[in-house]
């Protein structure tokens, strides 16, 4: 490696080891700080809507990608109606978390990276040089409740639906090596007894969404992909004050829009100049970390706001029914709404 300054990453994630990954690749060294393991399932969509190719370019992670599946439509479904078809401006990748987590680990351990799994670092009080990539910002108040499950043979309309249930929506969309992501936000029911493998079934049903749930009952699921995550909240801003905080760590986008694990890898190509100047002695840390702030506040902002004013219309009914009556009138300007959320 060259003589230029260390970057260190706490959290190995997307945002994590695409920032690592390009570093390595301009002769920066860079060691990340990973709680977890790899491969590991995640509560996910697994899918990326508005990530373009000059950013993965970018990042050189376009092997990551092999066998991803590519979503050229959407299919909305309200209580078990369709109430809207439409194409996506730009085709969506999808993959599994499972997948692309464990090939950036690889590719950042093969370009000369230090991956520490299975360690908890805490930022120092000096965080000249470390990067905050933890992922989402635990809160304890939270309603929210995610679910997923990978399965096989799920008949699917489209290769990527979306369910809208009572406080709850459902992604299905389909991933690498014939596996189907089955992922869902519920608000959290009181009282609801779940078991862990149960557990999205469970909330499938006291959402409304019963044809989904057993449809998911009658696939074979991939053995330990059930997974859940609570204790979180969605941001309506760009986090800002002191350090470097990249991909859900900055702001976490509501999932129906397909945009956070998007966010997370553009938010590594806005940060990777701003680094490799400051390891190169450019300018300072809090000059540079300032800068990087303003790019992502300037990339992003706009649309956590919008999608965080749009989120209600997903989840509570009254709302819900002027949505669907929207799309099935041909009144839902879906290409603007995607202009204005990507």
């Amino acid at each position: 490696m060259s003589a230029s300054l260390p970057v260190r990453i706490v959290g190995g994630g997307l945002a994590g080891l695409a920032l690592g990954i390009a570093l390595g690749r301009a002769g920066v060294a860079a060691t990340i700080y990973e709680a977890g393991d790899y491969p590991r399932h995640r509560v996910c969509g697994e899918f990326l809507a508005g990530l373009d190719d000059t950013t993965i370019a970018r990042l050189g992670i376009g092997a990551a990608f092999a066998g991803a599946s590519l979503h050229h439509d959407v299919t909305w479904f309200l209580r078990e109606r369709v109430i809207a078809r439409h194409a996506l401006p730009v085709p969506a990748r999808a993959i599994s978390r499972f997948a692309l987590d464990a090939r950036l680990a690889e590719q950042f351990v093969a370009g000369g990276g230090q991956l520490l799994p299975r360690t908890r670092h805490v930022l120092p009080p000096d965080d000249s040089g470390w990067v905050d990539a933890r992922g989402r910002a635990p809160s304890g108040a939270s309603p929210w409740l995610g679910l997923k499950v990978h399965v096989r043979d799920l008949v699917s309309a489209t290769g990527l639906e979306v369910h809208l249930g009572d406080h709850a929506y459902v992604g299905v969309s389909r991933v690498e090596d014939g596996w189907t992501n089955v992922c869902g936000l519920f608000r959290r029911r009181a009282g609801l007894r779940v078991e862990r493998e149960g557990a999205l079934a469970t909330y499938l049903r006291a959402s409304g969404l019963g044809q989904l749930a057993e449809r998911l009952a009658a696939a074979p699921r991939r053995p330990g992909s059930a997974c859940a995550v609570a204790g979180f909240a969605f941001a309506r801003r760009v986090a800002s004050g002191a350090g470097l905080q990249l991909g859900d760590a900055g702001g976490m986008i509501p999932p129906f829009t397909g945009n956070g694990m998007t966010i997370a890898l553009t938010g590594a190509a806005r940060a990777l100049d701003p680094l490799v100047g400051w390891s190169r002695g450019g300018c300072s840390w809090a000059e540079t970390t300032h800068g990087i702030r303003e790019s992502l506040r300037t990339e992003f902002a706009g649309r956590l706001r919008r999608a965080t004013l749009l989120h209600p219309f997903l989840l509570h009914g009254p709302l819900q029914l002027l949505l669907g009556a929207a799309a099935r009138t041909g009144l839902l300007p879906t290409a603007l709404l995607y202009r204005l959320l990507h």
